[in-house]
């Protein structure tokens, strides 16, 4: 009840500002544009002369972005993974933790298969490997949402670094503050571990080094947007190579002008340290395909594809027919959500761009794109716009979207967003400056939004079967001994709340979770493991309850006594654990 209180009040006050206070503001430029110029004045000037200092500034970011949300664990705590996608690339990431591209298929893969995981021919997730080496290094460093945290940080340092190659200095750092306080304090990049920092920090390398090259010829400068463009491959592949498409033809079209070095001096600072980069990236991402699918030019992604989902990737496509699996909740989520949830229609298109909106400008961003008419007059702006056209026709011709799809233009939208407040600051109206005051309002806009997202965090959520994983997880984690727990659904269970993911050495798991198949004769699965202690899982029970397997009494007499002794005196210090490690069954 106190929740919906404060849920409540919340509402009233955003109702209250969009209605009340906004209106009032705009009526205030006009009569008072230089309102606050007495203290925001000298803290403008202020930014302005620390970002005079690029790589400070740079630093700086990253070190804000981190800081601030550490500061704000109180209120959003380290996530627990519940989505179908986290778990898999968490499996990646502990795959790349332990030093390895792949796991050997397991000889009981029918009771482990799950949403998004390639049981054969090799055990691992059905992503690029970009994100899962972010989760590995977090594990390496105690924790896999270290590395969700650091490359969202990584990707705010990398946006300010290509903005300082496409505006002045004081408005790239503008650019970075609006950046961390809009896609890593106020989005689920961070709150998850679906990914969206990498692919982001990969269109800015690609986009900042673009300008740079054109200017000053680096071999250094080549060496990124090589690096930058492999981030994309290996992370979001699709997207990336859309982004990629226009500046290859820029950098063609610069490379065989007449205009600047000639073409040998082009080709050996640019073109050649460039593809070297770039043949790297792709010689790994074949590598890897051919690790995991045996076939250097199938994805593991398009294998998955293949075998589970059979319905189309982009609208002309035509619908396969519907596949039949073992697990009922395969045929629920496959054959009815995924069919009916991506039909290509005017509404899935309207829906598409409504969510890229409200990610990435929502309504305070997307006030200064009123001044993006007179910013296209710069060149350099009509190239940005051209490239975010190319990849929006193309994201719209994908029949899936999330906005993490779209991460590699994030660079390019922020990019486009400074240089349309830039123009939006000059604008004058019968000699008021009404453009400073509606800047300064963007930004103060940005901040009480990250503020009202902290106000808004929905602690219920706690109450989501994942937190309930994790309480039975830690509870089996202070029990004695190895564990394998048999999953049970009811025919009606929700596909979103998926128990079965494995870590990717099963066989030496603490605890192991299988599927209990209609139909299907558990005792192969039972007498693989006959060393660990058998458990019984009913996911829909309400709370998720946990409970000795009754097929094998033998095997957990032993260890039932020690069991029920520890579950007493570990749940009341274990029932609100979340740590990650601990959901995972690492």
């Amino acid at each position: 009840m106190v929740f919906l209180h404060n849920h409540l009040n919340l509402e009233s006050a955003l109702v209250f500002v969009r209605w009340v206070v906004l209106p009032s503001l705009f009526i205030v430029s006009w009569f008072a544009p230089r309102l606050g110029e007495s203290w925001l004045g000298p803290i403008e000037r202020a930014a302005s002369r620390f970002a005079n200092n690029k790589g400070k500034t740079i630093v700086a970011v990253a070190f804000v972005a981190t800081l601030a949300r550490l500061a704000l664990l109180w209120r959003m705590p380290v996530p627990v993974p519940h989505v179908h996608d986290e778990f898999s690339y968490l499996l990646l990431g502990d795959t790349l933790a332990h030093w390895r591209l792949v796991n050997p298929p397991h000889p009981m893969w029918i009771f482990f298969d799950t949403f998004h995981v390639l049981p054969r021919p090799t055990y691992v997730s059905m992503f690029p490997p970009a994100q899962g080496a972010v989760l590995a290094l977090g594990q390496l460093l105690g924790q896999p949402w270290i590395g969700v945290l650091l490359s969202m940080s990584a990707a705010c340092a990398a946006i300010t670094w290509m903005l300082q190659g496409w505006v002045p200095a004081r408005w790239a750092l503008l650019g970075g503050i609006l950046a961390v306080m809009r896609i890593h304090l106020g989005s689920y990049w961070v709150d998850s571990y679906w990914g969206g920092g990498v692919a982001a920090m990969g269109g800015a390398l690609v986009v900042g080094a673009l300008p740079r090259i054109l200017k000053k010829q680096r071999l250094r400068d080549a060496i990124i947007m090589g690096l930058g463009a492999g981030l994309l491959a290996n992370s979001r592949p699709l997207e990336g190579g859309l982004f990629c498409i226009p500046v290859a033809v820029l950098i063609s079209a610069w490379t065989f002008s007449q205009r600047g070095p000639s073409f040998q001096t082009k080709s050996w600072r640019v073109v050649f340290p460039l593809a070297c980069t770039l043949t790297a990236a792709l010689l790994f991402m074949a590598y890897y395909n051919w690790r995991t699918t045996g076939n250097p030019l199938l994805m593991p992604h398009l294998l998955y594809s293949r075998e589970y989902i059979n319905y189309p990737i982009f609208v002309w496509q035509s619908p396969r027919a519907p596949l039949h699996y073992s697990n009922p909740q395969f045929e629920t989520y496959f054959n009815d959500w995924v069919r009916t949830t991506f039909k290509t229609s005017w509404s899935l298109l309207w829906n598409t761009c409504h969510q890229w909106r409200g990610f990435f400008l929502g309504g305070s961003l997307s006030l200064p794109f009123l001044a993006l008419p007179w910013s296209v007059r710069n060149r350099r702006v009509r190239f940005l716009l051209i490239q975010f056209i190319f990849c929006a026709i193309g994201l719209l011709l994908v029949v899936y979207f999330q906005p993490h799809y779209a991460a590699p233009m994030t660079a390019t939208v922020f990019a486009l967003l400074i240089q349309s407040m830039r123009y939006l600051r000059r604008w004058e109206i019968t000699r008021r400056p009404i453009g400073i005051f509606l800047t300064r309002l963007v930004v103060l806009l940005a901040v009480v939004r990250v503020v009202a997202v902290g106000v808004q965090t929905d602690h219920s959520r706690e109450t989501f079967w994942s937190f309930h994983r994790a309480r039975i997880v830690a509870q089996l984690e202070a029990t004695p001994g190895s564990h394998l727990v048999l999953v049970h659904y009811q025919p009606d269970h929700s596909f979103y709340e998926e128990w079965v993911y494995n870590a990717a050495d099963i066989d030496n798991s603490k605890i192991v979770w299988a599927r209990e198949i209609p139909g299907v004769d558990p005792k192969p699965l039972l007498d693989y493991f006959k060393e660990k202690v058998v458990w019984e899982l009913d996911a829909d029970a309400n709370p998720a309850q946990i409970h000795p397997y009754r097929g094998a009494v033998s095997t957990v007499e032993s260890y039932e006594p020690t069991a029920r002794v520890c579950f007493l005196i570990s749940f009341p210090l274990l029932k609100h654990c979340a740590d990650i490690d601990g959901v995972f069954g690492l």
